[in-house]
């Protein structure tokens, strides 16, 4: 990127923050929604009547998925509502491009999903009264905040697709049917079929549960290091993807 490019990402990151920051609603919700919605998986979990089911388990990579869930979706909306206003279009027109547009964003609500993250992780420990070293929590929070800035890549991509926010509804299960079901949260991917294990490779949450898994399970990221890393591998991939097909027009 050149002085000039750094410039523009940094000027559109600021504008956004200065959005974030005049709109709490917002904010709250994309902070509040997700607490929620882990009260009620908690709720859940203390009725299932099933011996030897261990909820904490469950717990943390239900978070993920959460956080995976909303934050694909809040940034799909937030972008296509700025498509929708007219301020892509002026972008273009005062000479932005496609990586300095997508870095802007992705750098400013990077910040929120950072808070966004750790606050999820402290109530998931604070309700389901888990008791792991800090280093672990230290690790699972990483994980968590890759998945939450790959998910925010996704709603970008997703975002380019869709033209009035009503549009965005059909790429809801798109991404987040296989998300559930191919992860391996439900049922081992080597239990599935050989064509789903192959889907399952393209799914974000299947990397990131591999990798929680082995860190609940006593172990770290190293011992999952493949994993680990495709998930800024697939960022990347992703948001490539993103600023060949961000395009001026509504």
């Amino acid at each position: 990127m050149t002085s000039l490019a750094l410039h523009r990402t940094r000027a559109l990151a600021g504008r956004v923050l200065r959005q974030l920051r005049a709109d709490p609603r917002f904010v709250a919700v994309s902070l509040a929604i997700p607490l929620v919605i882990i009260f009620l998986l908690k709720v859940f979990f203390d009725a299932i009547d099933i011996p030897m089911f261990d909820q904490t388990r469950f717990a943390i990579p239900g978070a993920a998925f959460i956080v995976h869930f909303v934050t694909y979706i809040l940034t799909a909306i937030v972008l296509v509502r700025e498509r929708v206003g007219g301020t892509m279009e002026r972008m273009f027109i005062n000479g932005y491009r496609q990586l300095e547009i997508i870095g802007g964003y992705l750098g400013a609500y990077t910040i929120l999903a950072t808070w966004q993250s750790l606050l999820i992780l402290t109530w998931v420990a604070f309700l389901f009264d888990l008791g792991y070293t800090v280093a672990a929590y230290a690790q699972i929070y990483l994980v968590i905040w890759l998945l939450s800035v790959l998910s925010m890549a996704l709603g970008i991509l997703v975002s380019n697709f869709a033209r009035t926010e009503g549009q965005v509804i059909p790429f809801i299960p798109l991404i987040v049917v296989p998300s559930v079901f191919l992860s391996g949260m439900i049922v081992a991917v080597e239990d599935l079929p050989g064509w789903a294990q192959v889907l399952s490779r393209f799914t974000p949450l299947f990397y990131a549960n591999e990798v929680l898994q082995e860190i609940i399970s006593g172990g770290s990221v190293l011992d999952a290091w493949q994993p680990f890393l495709a998930l800024p591998l697939l960022t990347a991939g992703v948001l490539v993807l993103a600023s060949r097909t961000l395009r001026e027009g509504r």
